[in-house]
């Protein structure tokens, strides 16, 4: 096939190369607001988890707890997902699907690909989990001000989370200018009551010894996984860092970490640690406990500001998360709503946004305190990181220049750190964390029937296709006409004649003078540069193969395609005027020889009846629209 150019200037979709950008306060600024939302708002309820698991207010705990939480934060974060995992980027790109597509470039490893599958339904259940637990613990802070107000914590979570659920059609891209600034807020007051906390007792400094955690594991090792379980709440959100590296560039990202968020998330637990030195009646909320009596109900509406800013950080990641899942053909596809006419990230999916709703309010029903979700909540993040650390290893073993030695080294210190997370929120299995595998289990389950469900489909229509070069010698027989305009057939074979086509030229004995096959492939890359965008080739007879090549970050735009077609290949195509042929497949199983079981393949048909129609995913004019019905077994 003869490869034609789409680099000219207009033509969308040029992606962006790997590249650190220059560092600006504003980048940083806007690092602090979209990306440390989730972690910034770990001091809630994170320390407070841990001082319930641990056994009791004495100096000993207080100091090996808060001697974990520092070398957590400076393993986990700092080293494993700053220093090492932010290098491999994806052309730029993030997160555990760039990831994946990093490790199985050049379909290799392909079997690692269902296992970054199920690490990004994990993300499914933390988008729940994260809206639940920070507003939940945001409110909390009204039953430091007064007991009184305990009844309405539930009730104003609700109200909340209604609230922020029913407004994600509007989109952030008014209201995510002032994230930035409210989050630098945020941190500042954290590092303000931490250090009032610890200059009140400095001695809480000395925790930062290493030693300190090893004596506390130690002396306590028969609730060694449960405090661990609950320290790993402190770097819930740390994910988020690799997966928003394609918004921010990866500088901007470590200098809002090394400079703002981690100095005062470390002040903030050093000082409530101290406040709970001082007074161990501190013990039940030792967040609040850090502010002046007059100043904690402003603290609990900058909390709930914060927390709201933290939710809206990951419901807009798994929006993003979909989309790409849509587009690798992984999950149905689902309308895409873009909610700003200039970020283009900035997308809305309406029964994404109602099911995580759902399901982040039943959370804050069942379990109605933040600390009653915490084992639910630290199993989904750190499986999650588990399966990157896993998938990173392999990165680093294709690696020609890194030894094996080093590699080893590396699953050696975070492989076996992270095994020792899931470990201990394991733990807690039963206690609410059962929540997110069966969240993570059930749409797996989904991936796995829609990516069968759709082979076994593309396996049957090649099936009933015919070669090129025999339905291109057909159209030389007399009888059959042309017919003046242009048809687009959208097929997903780009060898074959569709059997659409074939069909209406057996059934109508015509067909139109310009025919464009139109073949939508989605790369396991983030971007495709527009010089790469789109191969045609002439088939003869008026009939051209066009295949247009994405992303997964990237969106398909039809219309944009055929304007092209006449500067790139001289066809004179008008996408207002043109026909486009569709099918409409009803599928059936096949008795004797199905590739499904039956409850897989009801599963199926299932989520094709409720999926985006290809009209309304590729926006095609529905007036111009045929789609022609087909009865397939499989």
């Amino acid at each position: 096939m003869s490869q034609i150019s789409a680099a000219q200037d207009g033509l969308p979709g040029t992606g962006k190369a790997s590249r650190e950008r220059a560092v600006k306060p504003a980048l940083v600024l806007m690092a602090l607001g979209i990306v440390f939302g989730d972690i910034g708002t770990s001091p809630l309820y994170g320390f407070k988890a841990g001082l319930a698991v641990a056994g009791g207010v004495t100096e000993a705990n207080v100091l090996g707890l808060l001697s974990l939480v520092f070398w957590t934060l400076t393993l986990v974060v700092s080293l494993f997902y700053v220093q090492f995992v932010m290098r491999a980027d994806n052309e730029g790109e993030g997160g555990i699907l760039a990831l994946g597509g990093l490790v199985t470039r050049g379909n290799k490893l392909m079997f690692l690909l269902p296992v970054a599958m199920f690490g990004s339904t994990m993300l499914y259940a933390d988008g729940m989990i994260t809206p639940a637990i920070s507003v939940l613990s945001a409110f909390e802070g009204l039953r430091t001000a007064t007991p009184t107000l305990s009844h309405y914590i539930v009730p104003l979570t609700v109200v909340v989370l209604l609230a922020f659920f029913a407004v994600q059609h509007r989109g952030t891209a008014r209201i995510g200018k002032l994230f930035g600034p409210l989050m630098l807020l945020w941190f500042v007051v954290l590092f303000a009551l931490g250090l009032r906390g610890v200059l009140a007792s400095p001695y809480v400094l000395v925790a930062i010894n290493p030693i300190y955690a090893i004596h506390f594991v130690g002396e306590n090792f028969g609730t060694a996984l449960l405090v661990m379980g609950a320290v790993f709440l402190t770097v819930t959100g740390g994910e988020a860092l690799y997966a928003d590296m394609g918004h921010m560039g990866r500088r901007p990202i470590m200098q809002a970490w090394y400079f703002v968020a981690n100095p005062a998330l470390l002040m903030n637990y050093f000082g409530q640690g101290a406040m709970v030195l001082s007074d161990p009646t501190a013990v039940e909320n030792p967040f609040y406990s850090l502010c002046p009596p007059s100043l904690v109900i402003p603290m609990v509406v900058l909390a709930a500001v914060a927390t709201v800013i933290a939710s809206q950080s990951v419901v807009s990641g798994v929006f993003s998360l979909t989309k790409q899942a849509i587009a690798l053909g992984r999950i149905v596809p689902l309308r895409v709503v873009q909610t700003s006419s200039s970020e283009y990230g900035q997308i809305y999916i309406p029964v994404v946004n109602w099911m995580v709703a759902i399901g982040t309010l039943l959370l804050v029903i069942l379990f109605r305190s933040s600390e009653n979700l915490a084992g639910a909540y630290g199993l989904a993040v750190s499986s999650t990181m588990l399966i990157t650390a896993c998938m990173f290893t392999v990165v680093l073993l294709q690696k020609p220049h890194w030894p094996i030695a080093k590699a080893l080294a590396f699953i050696v210190v975070f492989v076996v750190m992270e095994i020792m997370f899931v470990a201990a929120n394991m733990s807690k299995l039963f206690e609410g964390g059962w929540v997110p595998i069966l969240l993570g289990l059930t749409l797996f389950l989904l991936t796995v029937t829609w990516t069968r469900g759709t082979r076994a489909c593309s396996n049957k229509i090649r099936q009933m296709s015919e070669d090129y070069h025999q339905f291109i010698a057909r159209l030389d027989e007399p009888d059959i006409r042309r017919l003046p305009g242009t048809a687009v057939f959208l097929t997903r074979m780009r060898d074959k004649a569709p059997p659409l086509l074939s069909n209406l030229v057996r059934w109508n004995r015509s067909l139109h003078e310009t025919v464009i096959l139109l073949s939508i492939e989605v790369l396991r890359v983030p971007r495709v540069h527009a010089r790469d965008r789109m191969r045609i080739e002439p088939l003869g007879q008026g009939i051209t193969r066009v295949v247009a090549t994405y992303g997964y970050m990237q969106t398909p735009d039809v219309h944009v395609i055929l304007r092209w077609l006449p500067r790139l290949a001289g066809l004179e195509v008008d996408p207002g005027e043109s026909l486009f042929y569709l099918w409409s497949e009803e599928i059936y199983r096949d008795p004797e020889k199905s590739v499904m079981p039956q409850f897989l393949l009801t599963l199926f048909t299932f989520m094709r009846r409720n999926g985006a129609r290809a009209p309304d995913y590729f926006h095609l004019p529905q007036d111009r629209v045929i789609e022609i019905g087909v009865h397939l077994e499989i």
